[in-house]
């Protein structure tokens, strides 16, 4: 029997029930391409697809995420949830708990090495000196055990089923961990806003990737297949033919552009411009007129647009500061003006600025970013959280673990408003207040060496 589950007898809960309550739950993780929220925008490929689903059916969608001690299993069979939706791959161990629709998308697995371990190894013979960190849980693992009985040298180093692959990912970025597995498609999302990583040997190929649904839920079962038959399938050839709706979801997701942190290089802007940004004295201007530093006004557009006046997001913000029209008085067509727009980021910030005005002028920056980032409601919840730990709410070290711990289900289920991406917000604030840094120790540099070396930024360039 599994050890996957503790409760392996399912609740009746099929497509009928479901019908009649007019809500399908699903169950999935938190991570770039399976769902996550942006400044309250839910969105990610799983989430997209089965919303799909749900508003085919005229049925409302809740989300459960996964949280820390929960097993998703678990939260199948009790009812919790109507299906897992988070990329997983299709095992006997799985199946003995739960079943499987028919796949929408073929994944291979592969190594995802460190690259301070200054290695790239060609296959997986070549891993025996490297430990490979995986989830028990995870169909990684039950791969790794596969080869391991086939002969090959392998360490697994196991870790908490706590630790999805996104964290693994992280974990191997920082040096953390030398190596995990994850699917090539993650890693190719991840791969564009996580430095430190390195492609290594493929372990699996073709996987296939399904929904979960409870042993007892034949009639949802089958409406599942039928909406995903229509977006995924395999020719006679076998070669799988997808939908234009699923080719750009995963344009969207996985091989396009990403919603999550995208860092930008102030090198090539510097060198074009002879300063920061093309827009420095308009940025000058403005933070002169809401008493705000002018270099993190600076920092924040280059997070927010990288100076693309005509920049629109995902979620519908656009402009250089990224305004999202709905929180502004401004028409929208107005809104890709860079002066205009640059004033009404400033203006948002402002208030930030002046409601945290009791604080010092670091944690002032600190928490004004995450509001503008995460929204004034998920900040208060974060503050109350900190306050039941026992820490300081005015302290932003404080906070920003509060933040953290809103995307554990134990803490947002409770909160005014609800699960918060905070690994984002945390992120985003202390990427812009590092630009800032940057970007006030170039301008010194500059300034020190205006007179001698003529040249952009003061530097001259010697071949």
């Amino acid at each position: 029997m599994s050890t996957l589950a503790t409760i392996t007898e399912p609740v009746k809960r099929d497509y009928a029930e479901i019908k009649n309550t007019g809500i399908l739950r699903v169950i999935t993780s938190y991570s770039s391409s399976t769902y996550f929220l942006h400044r309250g925008i839910q969105a990610g490929f799983e989430y997209e697809l089965i919303k799909n689903f749900a508003k085919e059916h005229e049925l409302a969608l809740e989300v459960i995420i996964i949280g820390e001690n929960e097993n998703p299993y678990d939260l199948l069979n009790s009812g919790e949830g109507d299906l897992i939706a988070a990329s997983y791959t299709i095992t006997e161990e799985r199946k003995e708990v739960v079943d499987f629709t028919r796949p929408y998308n073929l994944v291979d697995q592969i190594i995802v090495l460190s690259e301070e371990l200054d290695q790239e190894p060609e296959s997986i013979t070549d891993m025996s000196s490297i430990p490979i960190t995986v989830r028990r849980n995870s169909s990684y693992y039950v791969k790794l055990k596969e080869l391991q009985d086939e002969g090959f040298d392998l360490t697994i180093n196991v870790v908490s089923d706590d630790m999805d692959t996104e964290a693994l990912l992280f974990q191997v970025a920082n040096g953390t961990y030398s190596a995990t597995v994850a699917d090539d498609n993650f890693f190719q999302a991840s791969n564009k806003y996580m430095d430190g990583l390195v492609k290594g040997p493929m372990i699996a190929e073709n996987d296939t990737i399904a929904w979960a649904v409870r042993k007892n839920a034949p009639d949802l079962i089958t409406k599942f297949n039928k909406y995903l038959y229509k977006h995924f399938r395999f020719n006679n050839e076998g070669v799988p033919k997808r939908s234009a709706f699923l080719n750009v979801l995963r344009k969207k997701y996985f091989e396009g552009s990403t919603p999550v942190a995208d860092y930008f290089t102030p090198d090539i802007e510097v060198q074009r411009f002879g300063g920061i940004s093309p827009y420095d004295s308009l940025l000058q201007t403005v933070a002169s007129e809401f008493d705000l530093d002018w270099v993190m006004l600076t920092s924040i557009a280059a997070q927010e647009s990288k100076f693309d006046p005509n920049s629109e997001s995902w979620a519908g913000a656009v402009g250089i500061m990224q305004v999202l029209p709905r929180f502004s008085e401004i028409p929208l067509e107005s809104l890709y003006d860079p002066e205009i727009n640059i004033r009404e980021g400033a203006r948002i910030l402002k208030e930030q600025m002046d409601h945290y005005s009791y604080m010092d002028s670091t944690s002032q920056w600190q928490f004004a970013l995450a509001t503008y980032n995460a929204g004034p409601g998920h900040v208060a919840d974060a503050r109350r959280l900190a306050i039941d730990h026992n820490d300081d709410p005015n302290e932003w070290e404080s906070v920003s673990k509060a933040l953290l711990r809103l995307m554990q289900r134990k803490y947002y289920q409770h909160a005014r408003y609800g699960f918060c991406r905070g690994i984002e917000t945390v992120r985003y604030v202390n990427e812009i207040t590092n630009r800032s840094n940057t970007y006030e120790a170039i301008l010194a540099l500059s300034q020190s060496r205006n007179d001698s070396y003529p040249g952009v930024l003061g530097f001259k360039t010697i071949n």
